[in-house]
């Protein structure tokens, strides 16, 4: 049953291939000399098989795991320097047709506040987060096809990136919405958006349906295959991810790698992003109520495997987490993270009054986006507004043949510390700047071109006189 190349859910995330990967895993954990063979492999910076970082994941060496978590910081800084990128969500509407039994957007829950932003709304909201600095947004939505079509997105979008404030401007809009039609996804391709994101919640058909009782999101297969039609509607770059918490992660670590190889297999490209959300407390929602919780131990070790198993891949997280895990995990490979989110429909330009709570989930992270870049900055690494790449055509094939070369990085530091100094002129605090400032002095020198080098200073240069959006 199982075949990477297939287009059929059940053929390329095969449940018989994914226990038969959990066994071997157990088989091999403790065989040091094998599992030693996968970290030399892990280090050609190729990436693993699902097998392969499945016994990575499994095993509980201490060496070999501090080995592993080593090992994922230098596939980071190799891939992706000391950059963290940063972007903010955006949520439009929280109607939803669905049942899922761990979002409190489902359509049984009658007493959360029901909100969909109008345009007039939208510019508010757009305004606010561009009033913080930032430049990238991903929208969020509710399935339902009567308050959420695909006409209300595509007019959303088109506002978001019509708002020019000051010196604001959103200049990617990725995507996170249900699962939807191949003609669908050319619409959103031709509207300009980024990265389109689909969480699969959990790779395991049974749970899968348990989960989602009702509503088109019961459909396990049309859901899991959903980024095949977006790539066969011209959409370059999607992100994956699993909700953690809903089903054993081990199971769900092996199904999202294979649906990486999937990707890889049919269209030549793998996952743009990977996201690893867990279940949070929300609106009649009891984490403890799922009973596959894992530790934030636990948390970090998969975040490192899906490091060295999918190199070239960007790794998000969100301000589900905490401070202190945030600051665990980017050192294990995350290179994007939220700031100053909020998760309830609206509420940047306005904070949302209890009484009227559209939250989806708790944020555990409730800093400002100026205490975010300055905790990242302090801690040595570059807070990223940049855009460039999908602005300029880097996207899909183009942008892995980059990545995984090495080569992006000749782009992307420039274009960090250009538009970091955008953040700073702009938007942030005196001890923010201050610290900004020194850390774009120093990494200045950090790049080997001397041309590239010479051509950033005359940009940042530049944006001290007041010119804007320059990039590599």
């Amino acid at each position: 049953m199982y075949n990477p190349k297939s287009l059929k859910a059940e053929e390329f995330i095969s449940h018989d291939e994914i226990m038969d990967t959990l066994s071997f895993a157990d088989e091999k954990k403790d065989d040091l000399d094998f599992v030693d063979s996968i970290i030399a492999k892990a280090r050609l910076r190729k990436g693993l098989t699902h097998r392969e970082a499945s016994v990575l994941l499994a095993c509980e060496d201490e060496s070999r795991i501090n080995e592993i978590y080593k090992l994922a910081e230098q596939i980071k800084k190799d891939f992706y320097g000391n950059r963290i990128v940063m972007f903010a969500p955006l949520y439009l509407s929280n109607y939803c047709v669905n049942g899922c039994l761990y979002c409190p957007y489902h359509l049984k829950n009658k007493h959360i506040a029901r909100k969909k932003l109008t345009q007039e709304e939208i510019v508010k909201e757009v305004t606010a987060l561009q009033d913080m600095g930032h430049k990238r947004l991903a929208i969020e939505a509710g399935e339902d096809p009567i308050n959420n079509p695909i006409e209300y997105i595509l007019e959303c979008i088109n506002t978001i990136y019509s708002i020019k404030h000051k010196n604001g401007a959103i200049r990617r809009v990725n995507v996170n919405i249900a699962a939807t039609t191949v003609e669908n996804y050319r619409k959103l391709k031709d509207a300009g958006i980024g990265t389109y994101i689909l969480f699969q919640e959990t790779y395991h058909k049974q749970s899968y349906e348990r989960l989602h009782p009702t509503g088109p999101k019961h459909n396990y297969a049309y859901h899991t295959e959903a980024m095949d039609r977006a790539m066969e509607g011209g959409i370059d770059d999607v992100g994956l991810g699993v909700l953690f918490g809903l089903e054993l992660y081990r199971y769900e670590f092996a199904g999202l790698l294979m649906h990486a190889e999937h990707l890889e297999a049919v269209h030549g490209v793998g996952p743009h992003t990977i996201s690893v959300p867990r279940v949070k407390r929300a609106d009649d929602i009891d984490p403890d109520e799922f009973d596959n919780g894992i530790s934030d131990d636990i948390f970090a070790k998969i975040c490192a495997c899906i490091r060295v198993a999918v190199p070239y891949t960007g790794m998000i997280i969100s301000t589900r987490e905490s401070k202190a895990v945030r600051e665990k995990v980017i050192r294990l490979g995350v290179s994007q993270i939220s700031g100053a989110s909020k998760t309830s429909v609206g509420g940047y330009c306005e904070p949302e009054p209890e009484e009227e709570n559209s939250a989806q989930f708790d944020v555990s992270d409730n800093r400002t986006l100026d205490e975010v870049v300055r905790w990242l900055m302090e801690m040595g690494y570059i807070p990223s507004f940049c855009t460039a790449c999908y602005r300029e055509g880097r996207t899909g094939d183009r942008f892995m043949s980059l990545c995984k070369s090495g080569q992006i990085q000749n782009c992307c530091h420039p274009n960090a510390l250009i538009t970091l100094k955008e953040y700073l002129t702009d938007y942030a605090s005196d001890k923010t700047r201050e610290i900004g400032e020194r850390l774009i002095s120093d990494e200045l020198q950090n790049i080997p071109n001397e041309k590239a080098r010479m051509v950033c200073s005359d940009y940042i240069e530049k944006i001290e006189h007041g010119a804007r959006d320059f990039r590599f």
